[in-house]
């Protein structure tokens, strides 16, 4: 949101700088992300003088140039090269000397300098009207009367040159209240007046207006719950045309370009006191009738920017009395109901509407405009005439309108305001200080919020309805440190607390733990909207009312939104990928399902590339190694199984009990394709909320490192090909020796000197006892056991 410095301070007048300014708004919650000067003419005409041309002369090498001599006073005489065609000897003009910089329309600027034109010295540029951003017109050179312009005067003296300020505010959604600069002001005087700072603020108020004669029009409003209050008012002997320069200039400095003096009166009150109006032609308004009600289904209306636009049925219109659309209430005009230059009648509409029915009406036809902004977010209430107001006095000063009859009005159940009792006792726990009892009371009064009684230990108030986001003594608590001033809050010099064992119950404590273990190897956690598009809708949960056709679904994996971070990255040359990401997944099966997982994605290296070890290209069992390391502490008896699942050409699932924990698997080529991504990428997801209900009790326990040294000996052993290494691992697992520590699989062969249809498994095991040194009798019987199992349960055979 754009806010002019010098339009703010018809409102709040103190003798702040702007970057004091800037900070102070920030301080209180309207974050100024910068500050751009503003000028109604760029670059302010500095550097460009009145000139006189004394002589004209064709160029000696160019037909279409001529050589001029200029006085620009104080003796001083140029000799600049012109292209210009009715430039001529006599003339009084505009000269740019050396050093000016001359600005385009796109905001750039080139700086004169003197140089040679075909061999000619010139010494500056005389300027056409475009060329200083006085108008568009590049006809010839800007010739000016001698009997009004002074040689040698500075041109800007003949000029209203405007400067202004603007500040950029990141506003959020909730602070309806400051989406004006009257609104801006009145949150900085707040905060000034708290803080005996200067300042001097003047509330809003109606402007006397009086009518001449009476009108035939009516107003008739179809539901309160959607239009709780409408103002309408008939202007008569409008005359439309350019609006004068303050007014065109407050409406540049913010962005804005000036249409007509009815149209710029509306938006200059929308962007001053932050309440949207709209100006009908009264003469278009069938049976002089206004009514506000309910779109019909299927009917088609045309908006001011020529879209024509199917109705759904629910959206809040203003209509004529032959029932035709004149307006998306709230949102945008009619392409045929606007003030245009014939108008000389205008029915001038303000009004409080639904908001969520707003919102809901501008996101069907994707309309986000200036009025749906404030509208769906909640404008006051109860300034709805005295904006009207104001905006009729305008009318009667710029375009000699004069007000017909009496208003039009709907308010059959007035706004209240919200009543809320603060105890001291909670603003000092949440503070963690304590706030003299008057100075929260100041704090109140300066926000507009009254103190209706005192009670024991605390106030009952009442917050003005324009205060949409403040409802809860915590929302007045959050005010009134805002005003107070986050930076007095001292930070403690020393901290307290017990620490507390966290429960083995925590999710949070898992995710955490599993987060810092991911992070030390290297991955970056990511986050990814919830919502997404999907090509394929089965199972797929849609949104009633969705934000574009792009987050229409609530996504149903996170892979897809993990391959979209890893295309962002490898188009900018990152191709090493390691992300984590922990998220839900929605989907609509006999009931709607939510489900919490973590998704893993790797790709590229595992490791850096550097000149001692090769590079180490990230692969199947890398992935695996890691989801082995999250599940290391977890004590349950995975089971491991192939999965088939559309989205990878190779997978694993872990289950537990018949329960799936973990899919482990490399992304498909025709997946890969579809994001554009040529390298290979692993996937794995783990179900986080039936791991937690899964894991068993920390039983971990610190002990010594034992006193006698492990040995370790090697099997090779030849098998069939279907024969996996977790069916031996899980075979060795179960022999009953007490010495078997570790079992690992440290080559797989299959290939020449092989017989058809088998492999090789080089396997290690490692034997230790903890009370003794291992003999060699004991050793062979762990081994012999082995071999028997391996022998008996696959036919292995031993390889020499």
């Amino acid at each position: 949101m754009k806010i002019s410095n010098n339009w703010l301070k018809e409102y709040l007048q103190t003798d702040l700088r702007s970057e004091k300014i800037g900070e102070y708004l920030t301080d209180i919650g309207l974050e100024v992300e910068g500050i751009e000067p503003f000028e109604n003419i760029k670059g302010g005409l500095e550097g460009i003088v009145v000139g006189k041309v004394l002589t004209c002369e064709k160029h000696p090498n160019a037909d279409k140039l001529k050589i001029t001599t200029v006085d620009i006073g104080e003796g001083r005489i140029l000799n600049i090269v012109c292209g210009a065609p009715n430039v001529a000897a006599g003339q009084t003009v505009p000269v740019a000397t050396v050093g000016t910089k001359i600005y385009t329309k796109e905001g750039d600027f080139f700086e004169i300098k003197e140089a040679k034109i075909r061999g000619e010295k010139s010494q500056g540029m005389i300027c056409a009207e475009d060329e200083l951003g006085l108008s568009d017109d590049h006809g010839g050179i800007m010739v000016l009367d001698e009997t009004r312009y002074t040689v040698g005067a500075p041109f800007a003296q003949y000029f209203d040159i405007v400067k202004d300020e603007v500040y950029e505010i990141g506003l959020t959604p909730n602070r309806t209240d400051a989406m004006s600069h009257y609104g801006v002001a009145r949150d900085l005087h707040a905060f000034l007046s708290s803080n005996q700072l200067k300042s001097e603020f003047e509330k809003m108020a109606s402007q006397p207006v009086s009518s001449q004669g009476t009108h035939e029009f009516r107003l008739e409003v179809e539901d309160s719950e959607l239009c709780p209050r409408y103002i309408g008012a008939v202007i008569d002997n409008v005359r439309v045309g350019e609006s004068p320069e303050w007014l065109k200039n407050r409406l540049k400095a913010i962005g804005l370009s000036p249409i007509n003096n009815v149209v710029d009166i509306t938006n200059y009150i929308l962007h001053g006191f932050g309440q949207p109006l709209h100006a009908f032609d009264a003469d278009k308004i069938a049976g002089q009738t206004v009514r506000v009600g309910v779109s019909q289904e299927g009917e088609t209306f045309t908006t001011l920017d020529g879209v024509k636009r199917t109705l759904k049925g629910t959206e809040i219109m203003i209509k004529d009395g032959n029932n035709r659309p004149l307006c998306l209430a709230g949102v945008f005009g009619g392409e045929d109901f606007g003030v245009g230059a014939q108008t000389r009648k205008v029915f001038l509409e303000s009004a409080y509407f639904n908001p969520v029915a707003i919102r809901k009406g501008a996101k069907l036809h994707g309309l986000n405009t200036d009025a749906s902004f404030r509208f769906e977010r909640g404008v006051d209430p109860n300034t709805t005439k005295t904006a009207l107001t104001h905006a009729i006095k305008l009318l009667e000063e710029l375009a000699g309108g004069t007000l017909v009859g009496a208003f039009l009005e709907h308010y059959p159940k007035k706004i209240e305001d919200h009543y809320i009792i603060l105890r001291f006792s909670k603003i000092e726990q949440i503070l963690g200080l304590k706030i003299h009892k008057e100075k929260v009371r100041e704090i109140l009064k300066s926000l507009e919020i009254d103190v209706l009684n005192d009670i024991p230990n605390g106030f009952e108030i009442s917050v003005p309805a324009y205060r949409a986001d403040v409802t809860r003594e915590i929302d007045v608590i959050e005010e009134i440190l805002r005003i107070y001033g986050y930076n007095k809050i001292d930070a403690p010099q020393k901290i307290a607390f017990t620490p507390v064992k966290l429960s083995f119950n925590d999710q949070d404590e898992l995710e955490n733990s599993w987060a810092r273990l991911l992070q030390g190897n290297g991955f970056y956690e990511v986050m990814n909207n919830s919502l997404t598009s999907v090509k394929d809708e089965t199972d797929a949960v849609k949104l009633l009312n969705p934000l574009s056709g792009d987050l229409a679904f609530m996504r149903k994996s996170l892979l897809e939104g993990l391959l979209d971070n890893a295309v962002y990255n490898i188009n900018r040359r990152n191709s090493d990928i390691k992300f984590f990401e922990y998220g839900k997944i929605y989907h609509k099966r006999d009931q709607y399902e939510e489900r919490k997982q973590m998704a893993i994605l790797v790709s590229g290296r595992d490791q850096a590339e550097n000149w001692l070890q090769p590079k180490s290209a990230t692969d199947f069992y890398h992935l695996k190694g890691y989801v082995s390391l999250l599940f290391e502490r977890l004590d349950l008896n995975v089971t491991e199984s192939a999965l088939e699942d559309e989205r990878f050409s190779d997978a694993l699932e872990w289950t537990f009990d018949g329960k799936p924990l973990a899919r482990i698997g490399k992304v498909s080529e025709s997946l890969l394709k579809t994001k554009g991504i040529e390298q290979e990428c692993y996937y794995a997801e783990i179900e986080l909320e039936t791991v937690q209900k899964l894991r068993r009790k920390d039983n971990f326990k610190f002990a010594d490192i034992p006193k006698f040294n492990k040995i370790r000996r090697d099997l090779a052993l030849l098998v069939d090909k279907n024969i996996t290494y977790a069916e031996l691992y899980d075979a060795a697992r179960k022999q009953p020796s007490p010495y078997l520590r570790q079992i690992n699989l440290f080559d797989v062969y299959e290939g020449k000197n092989l017989p058809e249809g088998k492999k090789s498994y080089a396997l290690s095991f490692e034997l230790l006892n903890e009370e003794k040194t291992l003999e060699e009798k004991e050793i062979s019987e762990v081994m012999n056991a082995l071999i028997r199992t391996f022998e008996k349960s696959f036919g292995a055979e031993l390889r020499g």
